[in-house]
């Protein structure tokens, strides 16, 4: 067979067995993610949709015929006495919380970045210092129920340095429970902070230290204008995570004082809790959780901003 001078040979695209199609190629890698994804819409997202869908329904799950309601939920829930004072008091315990575990897990972590400890004894302060975040949560409102028993150590403490005369029931007291609870929480969230500052104490270059005792500055001085500055990013990113973590707070609440007494440590979490599986009130419970979902999401936006700003 002969080929004229007009006549071309146009090569055929040959796929071996190695090589896809560029469509196919590209449907790989969400191959991969499908399984995760599937989960993340079968586990949460399909559950928002579905309080969102409850939050503007009545009579939902308790009966089978629900009716729209509209807005008549949120009104109910905006309110209401108790979702007002459990709003109170979550705003009271997050930012208690986030200001103490910043400035306790400031203070420990330079404790342990300081060149003025031996090893040995950094290594006893790292064991000491990381206790409480070894525990789980139900460990520690079990331990600290009987710590702030009005027979426990911590009456029994105060009463022999002369205190209090009488114990003091910390967590069935309206006038103490709230701050008992936010002590716990303190005591059980700083060790995150305290590594997190650690790691980024470690991270500072030691020549801007050197710099700066150069040009005269005292160890205050160098902590305001070299310490602070390179650990801000840090510092913003982990108290904007510390305050969407506390918000969520529920074990904690639930197994020492069940949002009591008298509502002085009902939190978010526990009135939306109470509200769909004490009182089976599910639709003013949805919208409950709804309006803690878009608080919890003003947050996350700040965060996520905050990452993107790095």
């Amino acid at each position: 067979m002969t080929l004229t001078a007009t006549e071309t040979v146009t090569p055929a695209k040959q796929v071996g067995p190695g090589r896809r199609p560029a469509r196919a190629r590209a449907l790989i890698p969400y191959g991969y993610l499908s399984p995760t994804i599937l989960l993340i819409v079968v586990l949460m997202v399909i559950p928002i949709v579905m309080v969102i869908g409850y939050s503007f329904r009545d009579n939902v799950i308790v009966q089978e015929n629900s009716v729209f309601a509209g807005i008549t939920n949120y009104t109910k829930v905006l309110t209401d006495p108790d979702f007002l004072a459990a709003l109170k008091n979550t705003g009271v315990f997050i930012s208690v919380s986030t200001v103490a575990h910043l400035l306790l897990g400031l203070a420990f972590a330079m404790m342990l970045n300081t060149q003025l400890l031996s090893g040995v004894t950094k290594a006893v302060f790292r064991i000491v210092y990381i206790l409480p975040w070894l525990f789980t949560i139900a460990v520690i409102a079990v331990i600290w129920r009987l710590l702030l028993d009005p027979s426990g150590v911590v009456n029994y403490v105060l009463h022999t340095l002369g205190v209090v005369q009488e114990g003091v029931n910390w967590l069935g007291d309206p006038g103490t429970a709230l701050w008992a609870v936010t002590f716990v929480n303190i005591w059980s969230g700083y060790p995150f902070f305290m590594i997190s500052l650690l790691a980024g104490l470690q991270g500072i270059p030691h020549d801007l230290y050197e710099a700066a005792a150069v040009d005269g500055a005292n160890p205050f001085q160098r902590f305001l204008n070299v310490t602070l500055p390179q650990l801000r990013p840090v510092i913003i990113s982990m108290a904007v995570l510390d305050l969407i973590w506390t918000s969520q707070q529920f074990a904690l609440i639930w197994m020492t004082t069940g949002g009591g007494p008298l509502n002085s440590t009902e939190m978010l979490s526990t009135y939306t809790y109470k509200r769909a599986f004490s009182e089976y009130e599910f639709a003013t419970a949805s919208a409950a959780a709804v309006i803690v979902l878009l608080l919890t999401m003003v947050l996350a936006f700040f965060y996520v901003r905050q990452q993107r700003e790095r």
